[in-house]
């Protein structure tokens, strides 16, 4: 398994900790569980960014909600 060091400062640590006990988690877990989930969550965001304009560059049209329920009607 590879191994990452990060510096942080003795107050920075102090949080961490706190924070890795609150969820009852180690403290290597908690930094890696909400890193990875922050950069998975950047990512989807950047590639539906990326998926949206090559939509657009494509002529690709959208239509709201509203169109599409005059057209299909009230799905309920």
């Amino acid at each position: 398994m590879a191994m990452i060091t990060v510096r942080v400062s003795d107050n920075e640590k102090e949080w961490l900790q706190y924070m890795a006990d609150f969820y009852g988690l180690t403290l290597s877990d908690l930094i890696k569980n909400y890193s990875m989930d922050q950069l998975e969550d950047e990512y989807d965001k950047q590639t539906a960014a990326i998926a949206k304009k090559r939509w657009g560059e494509d002529n690709h049209k959208t239509v709201s909600m509203t169109e599409i329920l005059d057209e299909f009607g009230d799905l309920d």
